[in-house]
């Protein structure tokens, strides 16, 4: 596509097999985006791309789901981020409505054909380590290999205390269990691989946890760790893929952005939206046309 659309927390960057989100950081913008700084997503890890209404007047939501397991920071995430904190999410003001429904329309052509499907392997990278943060009860460090609790005596339970500072390599892990700091009960908890889970509702009892609590493992600290932490688990496990994505450079691309010559009803259909947004200011005659010309290159 090679365009650019500017939105209020973050900006959409359209590439030929990927779309590179840019996030700002601005005083009203969320801080798990000022952490995460960019995203390249390749179209292969989406599965749905939707506008609709924004929560606020005057707003509109240009929103692309990814598909289940693309993702390492929705994975850990597990459905408990608030809408204002979803990095998928473009909030335009209502009057580039028109313009965000054309980028809608040319995102779901470039969708794979297992775009309904799990990815078998993760396709966007997540923040790269080190990352720490400190949890109510603890320090959590992660180096990329090792991840290192270290208990606070004004925190940790006498049962984290007899066990000990802990370290854990990510080829000893099968997963990463994120509760949100935002509800009760919020920890990072990790599953040892072939192991016995810990009983539920105990991860201040159980030294492979840290806990949260009020202004401890705050969404922008904790998540990131998460996200990270399962990347790596992922990448060590026994079925990973050996191109499993480590860092923005090892996100492969797309194989399936132009899967061969299009619709000729399609293309037409598409020329036709782009006439409207000429026609209604929104696109230079030069746009328009190279626009145009691309499109009727792909018959």
């Amino acid at each position: 596509m090679g365009d650019v659309l500017a939105g209020i927390h973050s900006t959409w960057e359209f590439d030929t097999d990927s779309v590179l989100i840019r996030f700002e950081r601005g005083i009203r913008t969320p801080k798990l985006f000022h952490v995460l700084g960019e995203r390249r997503v390749p179209y292969e890890a989406l599965s749905a791309v939707e506008l609709a209404p924004g929560g606020k007047r005057g707003t509109v939501v240009l929103r692309a789901e990814p598909r289940l397991g693309a993702d390492p920071l929705l994975e850990a995430a597990a459905g408990q981020l608030k809408d204002g904190c979803d990095p998928y999410r473009l909030v335009l003001p209502a009057e580039r409505e028109t313009l965000a429904d054309y980028y809608a329309t040319e995102l779901r052509a470039v969708l794979g054909a297992d775009a309904d499907k799990p990815a078998e392997h993760h396709l966007v990278a997540a923040p790269a380590p080190p990352h720490s943060f400190k949890a109510y009860d603890g320090k959590a460090s992660f180096d990329g290999k090792t991840v290192f609790f270290r208990w606070f005596w004004t925190g940790a339970s006498s049962t984290k205390w007899k066990a000990g500072d802990q370290s854990f390599q990510v080829t000893e892990l099968e997963d990463v269990e994120w509760r949100s700091p935002e509800v009760t009960g919020g920890h990072l908890r990790l599953l040892p691989r072939g192991g016995k889970a810990p009983e539920e509702g105990e991860p201040d009892k159980d030294p492979a946890s840290v806990v949260f609590g009020i202004g401890y493992g705050l969404v922008h600290e904790s998540l990131p760790f998460a996200a990270s932490v399962l990347e790596a688990v992922r990448a060590a496990g026994p079925e990973a893929s050996l191109e499993g994505p480590s860092s923005p450079q090892g996100i492969r691309p797309s194989r399936t952005a132009h899967p061969g010559r299009s619709d000729p009803a399609d293309i037409a259909e598409r020329i036709r939206h782009l006439g409207e947004l000429h026609e209604a200011g929104l696109l230079t005659d030069d746009e328009f046309t190279k626009k145009k010309t691309d499109l009727l290159a792909e018959l």
